[in-house]
């Protein structure tokens, strides 16, 4: 571990291997984009491929989220700070947002890994930027009130990053983000997430069959039954994920026993990925219990950036960097492997909402904005240096001038790469796509 002086150097240093002002470059590319999300979708339940790329075609928003190894392979193709942090790997305005803690409590912070490894402090920071301007264009903001938003959140982060430097490391492993709840878009979001409890889900996501159990329903294309050796790989998986969780939330999860297992469609990213959803009673039917098991393929980032510390299984490795990131966390998060593929186990939407970013006024972007800089900062001093990163970002502003242009550039070629995508989609590449698979 560096001393404060020795760390603060490293930062001043890195400032001759990546000047600020190369934090607004983007790299030139030498890939086909579309070749990229073919190559993601590899392992893919063909037939859901269809209905992940109707999801992202539906704004540049929706393109951006669904896209996150087009973005890794651009980021992977330039010269990067080397100043080390835990990345969500997947930073955009929809991943931030309420949760259940352990205490029943409704927390504030980021809520999805996937793509979760160590790398460069940056990669998270751009995505971030990125996606608020893509949000408040797709709002119909201003492009200047958009790019407005972004600078807001990127100043706000490089000011927490300074605090965090300053504040003792204990302190910052406890750092909670609080806001004031007279906003109306994160009230709503907090009262969604107060009702999203287990009685709810049951109510929405199951129906009563004989002698009054509950199965979980059919939706068609969002969520069907599974039976057979898929079945059984479920609930043979449950065992080996019970041995993943701390002892005493070992001894809750044995108060449930597994009642029915489905199949989810869930996200955008996500769609073509294996996501089962468990339903589980305790003592009787008014006690459900559901867990989501959802596969994890390696981060998006790994061909780019080599984590020697990550684990091998995928879902352990997003465990970890959940809980490196998080104050606090799911006490029921785990992990399983089933038939040759890793998963993450946890529970499915527990008091769990975000806001809609795509319907956010420029002033509301602007203040959740603020909320994500201050939870993406305190994630990232929570393993990274925040004293090295805070010499390197100085006080000037102009790492965050910088970033600003890269976030305004980069949401110009996502615009771009979605116009190719929908050109691709009318000659085929769905087919295309799917026939590759089979």
């Amino acid at each position: 571990m560096l001393s404060r002086k020795q760390a603060e150097r490293f930062g001043l240093e890195q400032r001759t291997h990546l000047g600020r002002a190369a934090l607004a470059e983007l790299a030139p590319r030498k890939f086909d984009p579309m070749a990229v999300l073919r190559e993601a979708c590899r392992g893919h339940v063909a037939r859901l491929v269809p209905e992940k790329f109707k999801r992202m075609k539906a704004s540049p928003f929706a393109f951006f989220r669904g896209a996150v190894e087009i973005m890794a392979a651009d980021l992977g193709a330039a010269k990067h700070t080397g100043i080390e942090v835990q990345l969500c790997g997947d930073a955009h305005l929809k991943n931030f947002g309420f949760f259940a803690g352990p205490a029943a409590e409704i927390v504030l912070d980021i809520n999805d890994f996937d793509q979760t490894q160590r790398g460069p402090w940056e990669w998270d920071v751009k995505r971030m930027a990125t996606s608020i301007v893509l949000a408040g264009r797709t709002a119909h903001s201003s492009n200047a009130q958009s790019r407005q938003a972004a600078l807001t959140f990127l100043e706000e982060y490089c000011a927490w990053i300074r605090r965090f430097a300053e504040t003792p490391s204990i302190e910052v492993a406890r750092h909670h983000a609080t806001r004031d709840m007279s906003n109306r878009a994160m009230r709503a979001a907090l009262g969604q997430a107060e009702r999203a409890g287990p009685l709810a889900n049951l109510s929405k996501l199951a129906r009563r069959s004989g002698r009054r159990r509950y199965r979980l329903a059919h939706k068609p294309g969002l969520m069907w039954n599974v039976t057979g050796d898929e079945r059984r790989a479920v609930w043979d998986a449950l065992p080996k994920y019970r041995q993943t969780l701390l002892p005493e939330h070992r001894f809750f999860f044995d108060r449930y026993q597994p009642a029915d297992v489905g199949f989810k469609v869930v996200g955008t990213g996500s769609v073509g990925t294996r996501d089962y959803v468990v339903l589980l009673f305790g003592r009787d039917q008014r006690d459900p219990l559901f867990l989501q098991i959802k596969e994890e393929p390696p981060s998006a980032y790994a061909p780019y950036y080599r984590d020697r510390t990550s684990p091998q299984q995928q879902g352990e490795r997003v465990v970890q960097g959940q809980r490196t990131m998080q104050t606090v966390s799911d006490p029921l998060l785990g992990w399983c492997s089933a038939g040759g593929r890793d998963f993450l186990v946890r529970q499915l939407n527990d008091h769990k909402a975000s806001l809609e970013p795509e319907s956010l006024k420029p002033g509301q972007l602007a203040e959740y904005g603020r909320v994500c800089a201050e939870l993406l900062a305190k994630g990232h001093a929570r393993f990274g240096d925040p004293a090295a990163l805070s010499a390197y970002l100085g006080r000037s502003g102009k790492a965050a001038r910088a970033l600003l242009q890269f976030a305004d550039k980069y949401a110009g070629q996502t615009e771009k790469d979605l116009q190719t995508f929908k050109k691709a989609l009318k000659k085929g590449f769905a087919a295309a796509v799917v026939k590759g698979l089979r």
